[in-house]
């Protein structure tokens, strides 16, 4: 029989207290907005001294972070497990939906991941690592869709991100960007040859 390994109790208590303040730190934010949060809130938030929590994070950025890395982790998690249809264009109109569902629900969390929105943090490599294996993901995406040029990925990415910006702007909670969806993707699929009836027509 071979012996359980042995467990890092400490580790694991570390990592709790972690995964703690950054829940809090998420929590203001979408509470009183991404500027809101401060060491002296979190530690307050969660019954802790401001000087202990110098021992977990050693700024404010290193909260954002944890936050940021934590965040883009959920999103390349959620399009992994996310099956798309088999035509290309219902696959394009999944992806674009996908990616409006999971900004417009967080909008701090959009702001973050998204917008320079917090003067003088630049995410570290561990934690923008998963933001760069969601691109990646979404280039053999589009290599499987027929669509193999990086620049029409930018240019979908940005077609999304400019009806996304709008909705937010101007009508947070409402659809009337989102509604445009279809007829972007269409415009989109039209430009680069993609076949299959409008997604328009069919809805």
């Amino acid at each position: 029989m071979s012996a359980a390994p042995n467990r890092d109790r400490q580790a694991e208590r570390r990592e709790a207290t972690r995964r703690e303040i950054v829940d809090a730190a998420w929590e203001i934010a979408r509470r009183d907005g991404l500027a809101a949060v401060t060491l002296r809130e979190v530690a307050a938030m969660i019954g802790m001294r401001s000087p202990s929590l110098y021992s977990h994070f050693d700024s404010k950025n290193a909260i954002y972070d944890a936050m940021f890395g934590q965040a883009w982790t959920v999103y390349l998690d959620e399009m992994r497990q996310h099956d798309l249809p088999a035509a290309p264009r219902e696959a394009l109109l999944a992806i674009a939906e996908h990616f409006f569902a999971f900004s417009i629900t967080d909008v701090a969390r959009y702001q973050l991941l998204n917008q320079r929105s917090i003067p003088g943090f630049v995410p570290s490599e561990a934690a923008y690592a998963p933001s760069v294996e969601v691109i990646g993901l979404l280039h053999e995406t589009f290599d499987r869709l027929g669509v193999p040029d990086r620049a029409d990925a930018d240019l979908f990415l940005a077609l999304c991100g400019g009806l996304l910006e709008r909705q937010l702007a101007n009508e947070p909670g409402g659809d009337r960007w989102t509604r445009q969806l279809p007829r972007v993707i269409d415009m989109f699929a039209d430009e680069v040859g993609l076949p299959g009836p409008s997604l328009r027509s069919s809805r």
